[in-house]
């Protein structure tokens, strides 16, 4: 057991606090990701059967295609608003108060849900989807800046992979419940989608329990005494959190004065250029990695294997539990290697995992086997992408920002997580229908360049100060810009010497 993990089972509240802001936090976003793959058919049915009832018309393949792609992908439309609300009403109403509130929308939601077959209403299922959205795209910002600002500096890299570590487990659930023996059948399929419900009545009957965020109490309500004493009730008695107190307050001290900054102030601030720059970065490849593709092609891959199609699916389980118990080993190892480490390796591998992914799906039909070649790739590419980047970024914009900037930060990176998604959700089918598997050649590319891009400009955030952190930045690119003004007077000084020389 590593230090740190040491460190975090003394601290039973904060424990409480990860797992209680994670199951109604990024869990939600993870669990509507992977869920609507088991009961497709059944509301393809209850789309067609509406149209019929009501107007007495049998839908085109085309048209039921069409409205199926609009359910799937109003989610992210409806993620998109939340995420743009979501700093504001965290800042206005603070973390806790805005997390609770969010629960609201999701149960909600799951009523709709759960009339919508009664009603035969298939409309009801795409605003359901919508509250859905709004809920995950609050709770994808707001749970993240809680758990952060709950944790102490030393485990603030542990505590920020369990973000992604509950998105993780929300796929793997969806996956889970929808397989027949559970939720995915013609009868209990609304269930299924209504099981997001529970998830928030369970955080809105225990997140009351847990403090507010302490470094919102102390940074943006000035209240000293109720921060001290969220601390020790997160850290408990015997930890001193007046070091890490004085640590915020250093930094409240150098942003006294300094509002919260809007969106177009972070797009023209140039000494958070490379901050905001690592965190476009790393968000635009988060969907763009290949992740879904990778999901996608599974099936194909598997049943190319000899794995019969009734089983697929039990396959398919055992990705999604992989890429959860790799989170969930990720969270271990993160405060001894670091995540400057895990995004560039996790990148690279994952580039040279396509790259090879590409070349034995090329070779399937011609050596025979080659599919279980395949397979094994693809664990591997879940494993270095569940223990690298998907741990890794969702936190990042609360660690490289100051405390002015995570609001405009955490909306830029949600925002861009929301248009991956569902630009992704759009585009993918036609691009598999035109590329096929010589698709992964693009997803290549951004991983291949996000790995090289961390390598370059991105400094450790391990055990560090937002203000530590924000230093390294500055030295980095500074060291590297004085380098370069160098290597150009140097070539610049030889051109003119030799211009003297030719000359003489």
């Amino acid at each position: 057991m590593t230090g740190a993990l040491r460190e975090l089972v003394k601290s039973p509240v904060l424990v409480a606090a990860i797992f209680i802001s994670g199951i109604g936090g990024t869990f939600q976003y993870g669990f509507h990701i992977s869920v609507l793959n088991s009961p497709s058919l059944f509301i393809k049915e209850l789309v067609n059967s509406t149209c019929q009832q009501r107007y007495g018309y049998s839908l085109e393949p085309w048209e039921l295609s069409l409205i199926w792609s609009f359910i799937v992908s109003i989610y992210s439309v409806g993620g998109l608003a939340g995420t743009l609300y979501a700093g504001h009403l965290a800042g206005a109403y603070g973390r806790k108060t805005t997390l609770l509130l969010n629960n609201v929308v999701a149960i909600c939601g799951a009523v709709l849900m759960l009339l919508s077959k009664t009603a035969l209403s298939f409309e009801m299922i795409m605003v359901a989807r919508v509250l859905y959205g709004i809920n995950a795209g609050v709770s994808l910002t707001v749970h993240t800046m809680y758990i952060l600002e709950c944790a102490p500096k030393r485990l603030r890299g542990m505590v920020g992979v369990s973000v992604a570590s509950f998105v993780s487990m929300g796929k793997f659930f969806g996956q889970l419940l929808g397989i027949s023996e559970v939720l995915g059948t013609e009868e209990r399929w609304i269930w299924l989608l209504a099981f997001s419900g529970a998830a928030g009545l369970l955080q809105l009957l225990t997140l009351p329990f847990l403090p507010e965020s302490p470094r919102y109490l102390l940074l943006e309500k000035a209240d000293k005494h109720g921060c001290e004493t969220a601390l020790r009730r997160l850290w408990g008695a015997k930890k001193d959190p007046r070091p890490e107190m004085e640590e915020m307050l250093a930094e409240h001290a150098s942003l006294k004065g300094v509002k919260i900054h809007r969106l177009m102030d972070l797009f023209l601030d140039h000494n958070v250029r490379w901050q905001l720059l690592t965190v476009i970065v790393t968000f635009v490849t988060l969907q763009l990695c290949g992740i879904n593709a990778v999901y996608l092609y599974s099936f194909d891959v598997f049943q190319a294997a000899g794995i019969a199609k009734e089983n697929l699916r039990y396959a398919a389980l055992g990705t999604g539990l992989c890429e959860v118990s790799t989170s969930i080993a990720c969270v271990l190892i993160i405060e001894s290697t670091g995540k400057r480490l895990l995004l560039f390796r996790g990148y690279l591998c994952m580039a040279a995992s396509l790259a090879l992914l590409t070349l034995t799906l090329y070779l399937q039909d011609f050596v025979s086997w080659m599919p279980y070649c395949s397979m094994v790739i693809i664990f591997i590419y879940i494993v270095f992408f569940s223990s690298g980047p998907a741990g890794v970024t969702a936190p990042l914009p609360g660690e490289i920002f100051t405390q002015s900037y995570k609001p405009p930060a955490f909306m830029v990176a949600c925002v861009l997580n929301w248009t991956g998604l569902f630009l992704v959700g759009m585009l993918f089918p036609l691009i598999v229908e035109h590329m096929d598997y010589f698709c992964f050649l693009i997803f290549f590319v951004f991983c291949f360049f996000s790995g090289v891009f961390v390598w370059f400009h991105v400094p450790e955030t391990k055990n560090k100060t937002v203000l530590e952190i924000t230093e390294d930045f500055k030295k980095m690119h500074q060291k590297r810009r004085h380098s370069l003004q160098s290597k150009l007077s140097s070539v610049h000084i030889n051109n003119i010497q030799t211009s003297v020389c030719t000359k003489l």
